[in-house]
């Protein structure tokens, strides 16, 4: 299998560009953010994070002609009704950073009163072949945790600080990239779409794609 084909990856988030890289390597495919391409985002419509990554992944592939892998995820805190969200990322506003997220997700959080309040990373991810692609491939992945009342660790990036890991006794910005890479909601997301980006790197069409009658 020789190495040529690109694809680029719409995002334009650094930390999750970071992630999104090491998760792909091994895989014999060039992988190109989409601002070495001069793409812009895009305004992010869709009513779920699957609706969303096929939204940032088409635009992508729109303006490359390249594929495109598209990632959309979020946090959900259950005593919130569900909220950050699909606006984890805007939670605090249009132009709102993660420190401006972060507050105002403590402070809704302390007005419930609950203690350890149950919250779950949810990543849902596109590849798309084409823009028009009928069909791209989705895969999904949930991480269950909870959040704590005080950022905690310097790794990661966006509500990381504050989601608690039980099973490592630790939040998400206090784990070590590898292991973070290994059970996260985006690796697990990611686990899958590699067997079908490999399936498309090496030649091999999905069955999918091949047309109905």
């Amino acid at each position: 299998m020789a190495l040529g084909k690109r694809v680029v990856l719409a995002s334009g988030n650094a930390g999750k560009l970071l992630e999104l890289r090491q998760l792909l390597s091994g895989l014999d495919v060039q992988v190109v953010p989409q601002s070495e391409l001069w793409i812009d985002g895009v305004e992010e419509t869709g009513l779920s994070f699957v609706e969303n990554a096929i939204i940032k992944a088409r635009n992508a592939a729109r303006g490359t002609g390249l594929p495109a892998i598209a990632d959309d995820s979020g946090l959900e805190v259950d005593v919130l009704g569900g909220e950050p969200g699909i606006r984890s990322a805007r939670y605090a506003g249009k132009g709102a950073g993660d420190a401006e997220n972060l507050r105002l997700l403590l402070e809704r959080v302390a007005a419930t009163g609950v203690d350890r309040p149950a919250a779950r990373f949810q990543c849902a991810m596109a590849f798309m072949r084409y823009a028009a692609d009928p069909m791209p491939a989705i895969s999904q992945g949930t991480w269950e945790g909870w959040i704590v009342p005080e950022p905690r660790g310097d790794r990661g990036f966006g509500y990381d600080p504050v989601f608690f890991v039980p099973e490592h006794g630790c939040t998400s910005a206090e784990l070590a990239p590898q292991i973070k890479n290994r059970i996260s909601h985006r690796a697990l997301a990611m686990r899958d779409l590699r067997v079908k980006l490999d399936e498309w790197a090496d030649g091999r069409e999905r069955s999918t794609h091949t047309g109905g009658r």
